[in-house]
């Protein structure tokens, strides 16, 4: 049959089994939103209050579900006010089909009017992308999109399609994912598109290597990263761990990969990794890492990384290993395959004396508790006592997203949402709608700095409008808490531009918006605003005042060696 270019992106949206995106209209794509009339029902669209919002919505909702969110936006500052969140999406890996429409064919090289280079501008921070400028090409073009947004180590993928190809018409036949590889055509389209992202099969023998080093080592460890999360690869690692008998660390993606509560779990490793987790790394003779980049918030210093130890490295990109870190052994493959295998040929280790040494140091930091003012652990422990043990939890970046990962235990994959290859302050927000719209029967939380907030709070509007009851805590300590902790500790206290003095009132915003809001200053009254804000089922914000100079503990020096801990 004959469709419009629009009615063919609609279609093939349905094909992915998408109904959920998140969007703002332009003029350049008023035709795919004309069409979308068409569509409700079938497809629910979340008008937000920003581009950059509807980015981190469909992130949020593509890292909790795991399916491949989408999200639409118009031409030039429409497809560039995406780009932050594509970013963000691309450096945590996570797949999200983006959708814009440029000005038409004839207006293209003109400087005409909201004109850009979108995919020149999306090239470097996308896994693909693409623009269509004949609609004849547009349907193969979607279903090439989303098949490698999630193929491999998933990640965003952009389309550009010129207005002119959303009017025009072309024949289209449905055909639904599930039958895409058996219909020779796309089998074929498929091989070709995914040539690049093909993951090779696993050798065998490198699984038999590291068994082998495995039963060798007496002071093995493991690093439990975004890949493991990526791969839904939690119930397999939680295994892996056990075999080894190995204390595990998790990085910041990496949360949700293994249980908080498994007693093999040291906690966060790095910058602000816990002491457990760092001297670890620093003593064992075998650190095999699972889905982890060793970025710089890990590997601080690589010449002296576990410089004790044998490093194994299992990702599923090849292009990562030995970027930052040299490794003595890698296995290429999916985290769920790898270590789906490894279990098969492990028996049980025991490596109890190693065990109690790592064990003999915090996982967690003590805070001194019991001032005139909340902390930071009183918030966590608070909100982890009265939320729902299965709570998502969706942060921003700062110190925040710190005490939250120290504190909070996670268990499952996509119950941690946070911006941590990026570190994209005003992630939260956007992130929390994506994940309460994919998740409607789990409690989801918003846990934000005061300056993060500041960046996207427009997007209440859209909490309230569709009345998702996300509910926001601010830890609120009236500065840019952790650039002030470096200005602290390494920049002699000089304080530039940092202290937040100023407004909004927090309480006032979201009333303003429609919400509920509360200030808090102590652990009671936090504890009635929380039962409070679940009792009210609507969209929420606390603000919760802490100290100017709360710091995150530990902390490593950007640089230094992995136990080389900073005095706070």
């Amino acid at each position: 049959m004959k469709l419009s270019g629009a009615d063919i992106l609609m279609e093939c949206l349905l094909e992915q089994d998408v109904d959920t995106i998140f969007g703002y209209p332009g003029g350049t794509i008023l035709n795919v939103y004309d069409a979308l009339v068409k569509y409700r029902g079938r497809i629910n669209h979340y008008l937000t209050a920003h581009e950059q919002g509807a980015s981190h919505a469909a992130d949020g909702y593509a890292r909790s579900t795991g399916k491949v969110g989408v999200a639409f936006a118009t031409s030039g500052p429409g497809a560039t006010n995406l780009t932050t969140g594509v970013a963000t999406a691309y450096m945590d890996s996570s797949p999200v089909v983006f959708i814009s429409c440029n000005v038409a064919e004839n207006l293209i090289g003109k400087d005409s009017f909201q004109e850009v280079d979108s995919t020149g501008i999306m090239l470097p921070i996308t896994k693909s992308n693409f623009q269509v400028t004949d609609v004849n090409k547009l349907a193969d073009t979607v279903r090439k999109a989303f098949a490698i947004a999630r193929s491999g180590r998933p990640g965003p993928v952009f389309i550009d399609i010129l207005k002119n190809v959303t009017a025009e018409m072309a024949e289209y036949e449905f055909i639904p994912r599930r039958e895409h590889k058996a219909a020779g055509a796309i089998r074929s389209l498929y091989e070709r598109s995914l040539a690049d992202f093909k993951v090779p099969a696993i050798d065998e023998e490198d699984i038999d290597k590291l068994v082998e080093m495995i039963n060798e080592s007496e002071k093995p460890m493991l690093i439990c990263g975004g890949g493991v999360v990526r791969a839904r690869a939690h119930k397999e690692f939680n295994e892996f761990s056990n075999l080894v008998d190995a204390p595990t660390a998790i990085t910041v993606m990496g949360g949700g990969g293994m249980q908080g509560r498994n007693p093999h779990t040291t906690g966060m490793i790095g910058m602000h990794g816990s002491q457990a987790s760092n001297i670890a790394c620093d003593n064992c003779d075998l650190l095999i890492a699972v889905g982890c980049r060793f970025s710089d918030r890990v590997a601080l210093d690589p010449q002296s990384f576990a410089k004790q130890a044998k490093i194994v490295h299992i990702d599923i990109d090849r292009s990562e290993i030995n970027k930052n870190i040299m490794t003595d052994h890698h296995i290429i493959g999916d985290a769920k395959d790898v270590l789906r295998m490894l279990n098969e040929r492990l028996t049980q280790q025991e490596h109890t004396e190693w065990k109690n040494f790592v064990f003999s140091y915090p996982t967690e930091t003590v805070y001194e508790e019991g001032g005139d003012t909340l902390t930071p652990k009183q918030v966590c422990d608070t909100i982890a006592r009265l939320v729902p043990q299965d709570t998502i939890v969706a942060t921003d970046v700062g110190q925040h997203q710190m005490w939250a990962i120290q504190h909070f235990h996670f268990d499952y994959p996509g119950q941690l949402i946070t911006s941590g290859g990026f570190g994209t302050m005003g992630f939260g927000l956007g992130a929390a709608i994506g994940a309460k719209v994919g998740n409607p029967d789990k409690m989801v939380i918003h846990v934000a700095g005061d300056g993060s907030f500041r960046m996207n709070c427009n997007e209440l509007c859209t909490e309230q409008y569709y009345n998702i009851p996300v509910i926001t805590f601010i830890f609120d300590n009236r500065t840019l808490g952790m650039v002030r902790q470096w200005q602290n500790l390494i920049y002699k206290k000089n304080f530039s531009e940092t202290t937040l003095d100023r407004g909004p009132d927090f309480v006032k915003l979201a009333e303003a918006y429609g919400l509920h809001g509360w200030r808090v200053n102590n652990q009671k009254d936090l504890e009635k605003a929380i039962l409070e804000a679940m009792d009210c089922g609507e969209g929420c914000v606390i603000d919760c005042m802490l100290d100017i100079d709360e710091m995150v503990r530990p902390m490593v020096g950007g640089g230094s060696h992995i136990t080389d801990f900073m005095k706070i």
